[in-house]
């Protein structure tokens, strides 16, 4: 056992071997993930925990070293695992980002059947129901940054180089400004929907940026304004307008396969 220690240069703290159970499955690989996963949910692996070397995983629970090696690799694509390598190396437990979330998110949505209507009503529940929170808890730094976002995004659209990407980042930008992690991360974790729903609707409209531009440059005020009702009324102009060039984009898909 190396000594505790999560910062700097000491050793991370290793997972007492006790923990795991042997496997006996014809999945041994997703019975191991889950395992571990388990472990993290109870608290009883946290993230800095380096994990037992592949070696000691392979004696206490029953398995070849490949089978470890697939589970891992599983962990670290999901992002509750990093894998170091070096003296010091090894599989330390992590805490899963917002990034890596969006990812797997982004995954589900061209993998389910998950669509761009439906992706536009959770937006308009979720970014029309911060507004006042946001009203309320942005401080004068992320006015003055959300100010250069629109600045820069509208020198962007001059250039033709405007982009979806941008606009999600924008609506991620704004929910930040409720400094409340939960919401943020329910939000930045919705991007890549919420980047999926607005190419759909830029099919229906290419110039679509002009207009989304100014709104939001004119949603940003209403904040530094403090005027709750102008931004609700703007970002539900805004969401309704996309929601509407989803709809004609889903007719004529419709259209199209009944000629």
């Amino acid at each position: 056992m190396e000594p505790a220690g999560r910062g700097g240069s000491a050793a991370a703290p290793r997972a007492d071997s006790g923990l795991f159970d042997v496997v006996s499955s014809s999945r041994m690989s997703e019975v191991i993930v889950e395992q571990i996963r388990s472990l993290i949910r109870a608290d009883k692996l946290r993230p800095g925990d380096r994990l037992p070397s592949e070696r000691a995983l392979c004696e206490q629970m029953g398995v070849s070293r490949v089978t470890v090696r697939e589970a891992l690799r599983v962990l670290e694509a999901a992002g509750l695992v990093a894998i170091r390598v070096g003296a010091r190396g090894g599989a330390f437990v992590t805490t899963p980002s917002s990034t890596k979330l969006s990812a797997n998110l982004a995954d589900l949505v061209n993998l389910s059947p998950m669509t761009a209507p439906e992706v536009i009503e959770a937006r308009q529940v979720v970014e029309l129901g911060i507004i006042e929170t946001v009203i309320e808890r942005a401080t004068e730094k992320d006015v003055d940054e959300l100010r250069e976002m629109t600045r820069e995004h509208q020198a962007a659209l001059k250039r033709g180089e405007y982009s979806m990407e941008m606009s999600a980042a924008f609506h991620v930008r704004v929910a930040q400004c409720t400094h409340n992690a939960a919401i943020e991360m329910l939000v930045h974790s919705f991007h890549g929907p919420l980047l999926m729903s607005l190419r759909e609707a830029q099919v229906a409209a290419p110039l679509m940026g002009h207009r989304g531009t100014s709104e939001h440059r004119e949603f940003v005020e209403a904040i530094a304004a403090r005027d709750v009702e102008k931004a609700r009324e703007i970002m539900a102009k805004h969401l309704r307008r996309t929601s509407q060039r989803i709809a004609r984009v889903q007719a004529s898909r419709e259209k199209g396969k009944e000629v």
